[in-house]
């Protein structure tokens, strides 16, 4: 097998002709020693220029001879592993055909988020106005001026409030104004997301504006009713004063009894509804129920209003949108700075957290009104730097768009290219998952090498088609690091391809590839 892809004899570049001599030499038997120290100089070599290194090695045709059963099934699959340290490759599938990643998507905001921001970037959320202030009343407009911060909460809404406070405002003669000009109401390109602007039951979709807090979603705190066969009791876990409207359809059962609650969040005139339906068993503890918005800097702004209200100010001109910034005119009455990048971007790929990786992209395109394509071609660009990486196309960060598509051989060239960069790997494969001990338990599975010796992020999608993808990093035995991806893509929505039929055949090709190096 050669050493390099290379194009046909009379399409080949001729910047490589300096090169043969070193191939030839690499074909010759060497020290031992010596062979590690040549295969790293030949392999920066081969990256200056232009080439993509394919060391071949014995295990390169048997390597994922387990996972590629699946495609006796119908299955299309897609695989590489490669050694860091030389640039080896021990196994590799099919690995330049474009696939659709499903969550895998989220490694290259991860990557581009830290190469555009660095470990420490914090987003700041201002409280602004045009208006005067005068004996603890400001007369005119409260402007939140949203920074798309992906984990505004609860939390940084009080202290932005405790600066006005600390001023001596307490009334506020004109609108609370929440201003989403960097981005949003940010149109759908998802089917996931243009439903849940209509209704939703899960949260995985919500909807992203600059000016989202709480993860745009709304969270209901259900709790046992005064007896068996009584209603429950439902409580916002954010507001006083329940701005969505509860139609509760849960029961009380007696102590020991089942609890199963389910809700869906409907939207009709501009205003959400949360049905909430099920049983609760009276010696249960309170149960929260996440769904997300259908309009992120409305549900922010009326969660301000009500903290505002807590802390003695009163607004009383009412709560509106706008996609305006604030004049350059305008004062700063509070400042917020949120949780460092490094902080966000782990509990981002630990939960795979959709509406943190868009909110993520379109942050990097800057200026005024992001779409999410916009944000895509940012990570294209940013993945046109990548030696050897070849051809990709996003259209979230988040993986929620089916039309993503990358290859194996690129996420590895990404890997590679972040555990190059000593000053962002430890941010970036802190967010990945050992098997045996990360939060999402489903990968717990496969021998103990594979569960203690891989750090991974997976992506799942079910429609138009099944995806199961998993990619990441593996010490080998001797302490050597390695990266791997795979992709599975079904051909139709049918048959179901569950986790298990991916991960345990991957578990066992990877465990090999550890325990040989």
């Amino acid at each position: 097998m050669p050493l390099f892809r290379t194009a046909p004899t009379s399409a080949r570049p001729s910047r490589l002709s300096p090169l043969l001599p070193l191939l030839k030499a690499a074909a010759r038997p060497a020290a031992a020693g010596k062979s590690l120290r040549f295969t790293r100089s030949l392999r920066r070599l081969a990256m200056a220029a232009g080439a993509t290194l394919v060391v071949a090695g014995p295990a390169q045709a048997a390597g994922f001879d387990n996972l590629t059963r699946l495609t006796d099934k119908g299955f299309i699959v897609s695989a590489q592993a490669r050694m860091l340290d030389t640039g080896e490759t021990l196994a590799s599938v099919n690995p330049d055909q474009q696939l659709t990643p499903a969550s895998l998507s989220k490694l290259y905001i991860a990557g581009a988020a830290l190469d555009r921001f660095g470990p420490q970037y914090r987003f700041s959320t201002r409280l602004r106005s045009t208006g005067t202030i005068s004996g603890g009343v400001l007369t005119g407009d409260l402007v939140l001026e949203g920074s798309g911060d992906p984990a505004l909460t609860s939390e940084e809404l009080w202290r932005l409030t405790e600066e006005l406070r600390f001023r001596g405002i307490r009334r506020v003669e004109g609108r609370l104004l929440i201003s989403q000009w960097r981005f949003g109401p940010v149109p759908c390109i998802s089917t996931d997301r243009c439903n849940a602007s209509r209704r939703s039951s899960n949260a995985y979709d919500a909807l992203l504006s600059s000016a989202a807090s709480n993860y745009a979603s709304w969270c209901v705190k259900v709790m046992p009713g005064a007896g068996s066969q009584a209603p429950a009791r439902l409580a916002s876990c954010d507001t006083t004063q329940p701005t969505e409207i509860f139609d509760n359809q849960v029961t009380t059962v007696g102590a020991g009894g089942k609890s199963a609650i389910n809700a869906r969040r409907t939207t009709s005139n501009g205003r959400d509804t949360l049905v909430v339906t099920g049983t609760i068993a009276a010696d249960s503890q309170p149960r929260s129920i996440y769904r997300a918005v259908s309009n992120p800097a409305l549900y922010t702004g009326e969660l301000m209003r009500d903290i505002l209200a807590r802390a003695g100010i009163t607004v009383t001109g009412g709560v509106d949108i706008t996609s305006t910034a604030p004049p350059s005119s305008a004062a700063q009455l509070g400042s917020v700075e949120g949780k460092p990048m490094q902080e966000l971007l782990t509990r981002m790929l630990n939960y795979s957290n959709n509406f943190m990786a868009d909110q993520l992209t379109l942050a990097l395109v800057g200026g005024s009104q992001a779409t999410l394509r916009q944000g895509g071609a940012k990570l294209e660009t940013f993945a046109s730097a990548i030696p050897g990486h070849g051809p990709l196309t996003m259209y979230s960060g988040s993986g929620l768009t089916s039309q993503n598509r990358t290859s194996v051989s690129g996420l590895v060239a990404l890997l590679d290219s972040m555990y190059h960069r000593p000053a962002l790997f430890p941010t970036f494969v802190a967010g990945l998952q050992a098997p045996v001990n990360g939060p999402m338990r489903f990968i717990r599975r496969g021998s103990e090498t594979f569960r203690n010796h891989v750090m991974v992020k997976t992506g799942t999608l079910n429609n138009p088609v099944p995806v199961r993808a998993i990619s990441g990093y593996f010490r080998t035995q001797s302490g050597r690091w390695g990266a791997f991806a795979v992709m599975v893509n079904g051909r139709a929505a049918v048959p179901y391809l569950s986790w298990p039929q991916v991960l345990d055949p991957v578990a066992e090709d990877l465990t090999a590839m550890i325990e040989r190096n």
